[in-house]
C-alpha cells in the first residue's frame, strides 16, 4: 500500500506569494469568502489524487483493506490536533450531516424541546422544522441581533432555558449553537453556553462548522456533548470532510449513521434476523462508534485521508496554527477597518471586542432601500443582497457575501493566508459602486439574472 506523505520543507510568506506558490485560485479571482467552501493547497491536492488513484487501481482491495487502515491514521491525526481521544473522533461529509445524525438519533421525551439561537445556519433551522413535522418536537428560538455583548447573549440563553421550565412541564432536551456563526460571521461565546447547558442538565450540540482551523477550540477543556466542524473550510482539507466528535459518555445515544449502513448493530431479535456484514473486519482495536462511521455507503472517501497532509502544510509551510490564526484574524480586522473607511460606515463589533476574535469581519454597507416612510418586507431586502452578491462576482470576479441583518446590509470578509489588504480594498470599492446601483432600483430590473 503506497501511503507516503508528500515531503514539504519550504516556508512561504503570506499574501500574494502564498497564493501564487501554493494555491490554485484563478489569477483574476478575488476570494473574500473563504468561509463558505474553503480551498486547499497544491500538496493537499496531490495527496487527494494519490488516494483516488489508489482507489481506482484496486477498488476492492482499497475499500476493504487499505482504506480502513488509512482512515484510522487520519482519525488519529485529527484526534491529536483536537487533543481528544481517538475513539471519540470520526469523519462525515459535512457538519450538516453530523447535526442531522444527532437530531435523528436523540429520543426526545414528552415535553422536551430544542433550543437554538436565531442566527443558526439555515439548513440546521430546516432540520429542526423537519423534526417538528415528523416527531412533534417543539423548538425555542433565542432572538439575537448583532452587535450584542457576550454577557447579554449568555444571559438571554440562560433565561430561555429557565422560561421553558416555568409551569408548562417542559424542559430543554438539547441546545444547538455555533462556535462562529455564519451570517453574520461573528465569534459566539460557545464555551460559556456549553457550561450553562452542563449546569442545567441540557445536552449541548455545537455547530463548529467554522471552528477547526480558524480558532483554538480547546475541546478537552470545554467538553461539549456533541461537536462537529468542517475540515474543508478552514483546515485546507478537500471537500467534503467534517470531523464529528462525540465523547464516550454520549456515544450510546448515537445508534446509527445517516444513512444507516454496515456499522449499525441491531438489537438481538432471535433466529432469522441475523444480518451479514460484507465488510467484516477485526474490530478488536476499533470502537463501535468509529465502526459505525467507517463505511457509510459508497462515496469518495479520499478527502478523509488528506488530514495529515493538510496539517503538515499548516505546520511546515505556514509556520503552525498560531501564526495562521493570528494572520487571518489581523488581516480580517484591518481589512474591515479599511473597507469601512472606503464605504463610510463601520464594522460589526460589541463593547468587549469579542465578535471579531476570529477570521471574520462584517462591514456595514452604505445602503438603504425605500424612502423611510414604509417598512420594506425582509424578503425584498434578501433579494437586494442576492442581486449584489451575484453582480459582484459576475461583473468583477470578486466574491464577498452580502446579507441583511438587524435592518441593515452587511458584507462578511474572510481573512486568509493567501490574501493581502489590496484584495479587500478592491472588493470594498466594487461594493460601493453596487450600493449606488441598488439605490437606483437596478436590482428590480435584473431579477431574471439571479
Amino acid at each position: 500500500m503506497a501511503d507516503a506523505l508528500t515531503p514539504i520543507t519550504s516556508r512561504c510568506q503570506f499574501g500574494r506569494t502564498m497564493r501564487d506558490t501554493h494555491f490554485m485560485l484563478a489569477p483574476t479571482y478575488t476570494p473574500l469568502n473563504h468561509g463558505s467552501f474553503g480551498t486547499y493547497p497544491k500538496p493537499v491536492q496531490k495527496r487527494l489524487h494519490e488516494c483516488q488513484t489508489l482507489s481506482e487501481a484496486r477498488p476492492d482491495n482499497f475499500q476493504r483493506y487499505d482504506y480502513p487502515v488509512m482512515l484510522d491514521r487520519s482519525r488519529a491525526a485529527m484526534a491529536s490536533f483536537l487533543n481528544v481521544p481517538v475513539d471519540e473522533v470520526v469523519f462525515v461529509p459535512n457538519a450538516t450531516t453530523a447535526i442531522n445524525v444527532v437530531l435523528e438519533n436523540l429520543r426526545f421525551k414528552k415535553g422536551e424541546v430544542i433550543l437554538h439561537l436565531s442566527t443558526l445556519y439555515g439548513s440546521v433551522a430546516k432540520m429542526i422544522e423537519y423534526i417538528h413535522e415528523t416527531r412533534g418536537v417543539e423548538s425555542v428560538n433565542v432572538a439575537v441581533e448583532y452587535p450584542i455583548d457576550d454577557d447579554v447573549l449568555v444571559s438571554r440563553f440562560q433565561t430561555a432555558i429557565n422560561d421553558v421550565k416555568v409551569g408548562k412541564r417542559r424542559r430543554v432536551g438539547v441546545a444547538i449553537f455555533d462556535t462562529i456563526s455564519s451570517l453574520p460571521g461573528v465569534r459566539v461565546p460557545w464555551e460559556r453556553l456549553v457550561e450553562v447547558c452542563r449546569e442545567e442538565n441540557v445536552l449541548s450540540l455545537v455547530d463548529g462548522a467554522h471552528g477547526v482551523g480558524q480558532i483554538d477550540l480547546g475541546l478537552s477543556k470545554v467538553q461539549p456533548d456533541f461537536f462537529t466542524s468542517n475540515c474543508h473550510k478552514w483546515l485546507y482539507v478537500p471537500r467534503a470532510c467534517a470531523v464529528f466528535h462525540v465523547p464516550r459518555r454520549n456515544q450510546h445515544l448515537i445508534r446509527t449513521s445517516l444513512p444507516t449502513s454496515h456499522g449499525f448493530v441491531p438489537r438481538p431479535r432471535g433466529p432469522g434476523h441475523e444480518i451479514m456484514n460484507p465488510l467484516m473486519k477485526d474490530a478488536s482495536s476499533t470502537s463501535p462508534f468509529a465502526l459505525l462511521f467507517e463505511f457509510v455507503a459508497t462515496l469518495d472517501v479520499s478527502p478523509y485521508l488528506c488530514i495529515e497532509e493538510a496539517l503538515r502544510f499548516r505546520r511546515e509551510v505556514c509556520g503552525g496554527e498560531e501564526k495562521i490564526m493570528r494572520y487571518c484574524e489581523e488581516i480580517s480586522s484591518e481589512a474591515g477597518r479599511q473597507a469601512a473607511k472606503i464605504l463610510g460606515t463601520g464594522v460589526m463589533e460589541n463593547g468587549t471586542k469579542m465578535l471579531t476574535k476570529c477570521a471574520f469581519t462584517n462591514v456595514r454597507l452604505p445602503l438603504e432601500i425605500g424612502d423611510g416612510r414604509e417598512q420594506i418586507p425582509e424578503k425584498d431586502m434578501y433579494l437586494v443582497a442576492v442581486w449584489m452578491t451575484a453582480m459582484l462576482v459576475r461583473e468583477s470576479d470578486i466574491y464577498s457575501p452580502v446579507f441583511f441583518h438587524a435592518r441593515r446590509f452587511w458584507t462578511r470578509l474572510s481573512g486568509q493566508v493567501y490574501l493581502d489588504l489590496g484584495d479587500f480594498e478592491k472588493g470594498a470599492r466594487a461594493l460601493k459602486t453596487l450600493c449606488e446601483r441598488a439605490k437606483s432600483g437596478e436590482y428590480l430590473q435584473q431579477k431574471a439574472r439571479l
